[in-house]
């Protein structure tokens, strides 16, 4: 059911294969006004092919094609403006989604290859923030987005549960902490201690020696600096799970960096077998200078390891462990040129795969225009906005529907799809301001406003008393105030496409808002329950409209209640 691509081999057998299809089919457009037909073809690349003016091209090729499905095409200026012929099109796009169901909109890209999915990440014996979410989320829908194209995405939590930072918490526990306290409320005391520990070394900096000077014990296998260490491990742990099981996320390995500390010897090996690693201030760097980019730091003065031995390592042990298709980092925007260097050393070493390992930046979750930070304090915890969030959204159910069964599932899906729609719904790229208020909004472009669409189309249906297996033999979708929802239903496996190649879940989340605002807009204007003979076509485009939010919001890792 791909109207481009038959547009595009129709337009193949005209042009006499002078433009290969696939380059005909990136050419063709979706005209943004509806008046100027259902897709549109610009000639002006023609022109210099053919050595003849743009509409005059348009004017010879609009003769030519000729198929069922095109019912009216008219030539604008250098545009040739194709008309689907609605009868033939509805019927199709009606009967797949009522076949495939769930699995509509799915591409047959990935040949079932293996993609680890760097993704989450937060460092324990601090609390989950609101700054750790948009890798969670970000990761879990490309994960999602990746299944639907035919991958095996393979989520990893790389922990960050090693580093100079645990040399400093253990010099705060041993110096101020409290066993029993530790015990009642692990997180939130552990990070009381962490923040102590800042403003402490701020006025005597002989801390931050004492700091490091813990760090080496534990690389070099201390035997109370790694209980004490894999005790700050274990409560992280339980403390982030509850908060995965409330989102919904899972994981496939929770590997982080402590798991690479024996596997970097084999790195730092690799690297002075081909001669790479060279001096430069008692650090043992590699050189980049060809590759425009500052020297890799790979050990430091004192014989630590740094993140880039680690990483190189991790990508190492994932290329070996998967042979992955391409290797994903959800990784902040602020890492960019750490993963150009990464990318650039394994170049240097010969591995020609480090070609499919894609850093996928984000934007930061900024509060009153700044950086969240867990040192200074200035720091949103995730589960308290969830947990305010779900409190709103059953208070909303409390107000509107106080008879709903399942109050609290509702609740808990409304109020979390709520703060994961929010983060999705704006591009990667661009950072968030942190309101609350913003993104508890229950009507806009929101995920409740996408979900209470999709829980009016369901009770239409019930209403209704449709049944999906109704087969018309003819549906009649002739109608204008139809077609605008049909046009949108089309559009989803391209929406899926576009998420796909642009590491984008923005791009699913904008189009399940586009369709619940088609849809509401076709509610306001059709009396689809009246009945006459067009009741049960009716019904079965109210019935794809569930089919296809439902799984377009799963898609965002957000749940499609069928009452609300």
């Amino acid at each position: 059911m791909n109207f481009k691509k038959e547009l595009a081999e129709i337009l193949f057998e005209s042009l006499k294969g002078e433009i290969s299809v696939q380059d005909l089919e990136q050419l063709i457009e979706k005209p943004k006004n509806q008046e100027h037909g259902d897709l549109a073809f610009p000639c002006f690349t023609l022109a210099k092919v053919k050595r003849k003016s743009p509409n005059q091209i348009a004017q010879e090729l609009s003769s030519t094609i000729q198929s069922p499905l095109f019912e009216k095409i008219e030539v604008i200026g250098a545009y040739l403006n194709i008309f689907l012929n609605k009868q033939q099109v509805s019927e199709q796009v009606i009967k797949e989604i009522g076949t495939l169901e769930s699995r509509y909109g799915m591409q047959a890209i990935g040949n079932g290859g293996k993609v680890p999915i760097d993704m989450s990440s937060p460092n324990i014996a601090k609390p989950f923030s609101m700054g750790h979410l948009r890798s969670t989320v970000i990761g879990n829908s490309l994960a999602l987005i990746l299944e639907k194209c035919d991958y095996k995405p393979v989520k990893i939590n790389h922990l960050g549960d090693w580093g100079t930072q645990f040399g400093k918490l253990i010099t705060a526990y041993k110096l101020w902490g409290e066993a029993e306290k530790v015990k009642q409320n692990p997180i939130k005391e552990l990070l009381t201690l962490y923040i102590r520990f800042h403003d402490e070394a701020e006025k005597d900096p002989s801390l931050v020696d004492q700091g490091r000077s813990w760090f080496k014990k534990l690389e070099d296998g201390d035997k109370e600096a790694h209980e004490l260490w894999q005790w700050f491990r274990d409560e992280s742990l339980k403390e982030f799970s509850r908060i995965y099981d409330l989102m919904n996320v899972a994981f496939d390995s929770f590997n982080g960096e402590a798991f690479y500390n024996d596997k970097m010897d084999r790195v730092v090996k690799l690297l002075e077998e081909q001669q790479l690693l060279v001096e430069s201030d008692q650090a043992q760097v590699v050189e980049l200078t060809e590759e425009e980019l500052p020297p890799c730091l790979i050990k430091k003065s004192d014989g630590a390891t740094l993140y880039a031995t680690r990483d190189l390592a991790a990508a190492l042990y994932r290329h070996e462990t998967y042979h992955f298709d391409k290797s994903l980092y959800v990784v902040g925007n602020e890492q960019s040129l750490h993963f150009k260097q990464l990318k650039a050393v394994l170049g240097k070493l010969g591995y020609d795969w480090a070609k499919n390992m894609v850093h996928i930046p984000f934007g930061m979750m900024l509060k009153d225009g700044k950086k969240m930070s867990t040192r200074k304090g200035k720091v949103v915890l995730l589960e308290e906005v969830l947990d305010e969030s779900i409190s709103m959204a059953r208070h909303n159910i409390e107000e509107k529907n106080p008879n709903l069964e399942n109050k609290d599932i509702v609740a808990k899906q409304v109020g979390v799809g709520a703060v994961i729609f929010h983060d999705l719904k704006n591009f990667r790229m661009n950072d968030i301001e942190f309101s609350l208020e913003e993104m508890l909004r229950f009507e806009g472009e929101t995920g409740p406003y996408v979900q209470y669409t999709h829980a009016r189309a369901c009770s239409i249906l019930r209403k209704g008393n449709w049944s999906a297996d109704w087969q018309p033999s003819r549906i009649d979708y002739s109608w204008e105030k139809e077609w605008k929802v049909i046009t949108m239903l089309m559009e989803f496996p391209n929406a899926i496409k576009r998420a796909f190649n642009q590491y984008d879940p923005s791009q699913v989340a904008k189009y399940v808002v586009d369709l619940a605002q088609a849809f509401n807009k076709y509610y306001g204007e059709v009396k689809i329950l009246e009945d006459n003979n067009e009741k049960q076509a009716r019904l079965a485009l109210v019935y794809s409209v569930t089919v296809v939010l439902k799984e377009g919001l799963r898609l965002l890792g957000v749940e499609a209640p069928d009452e609300m």
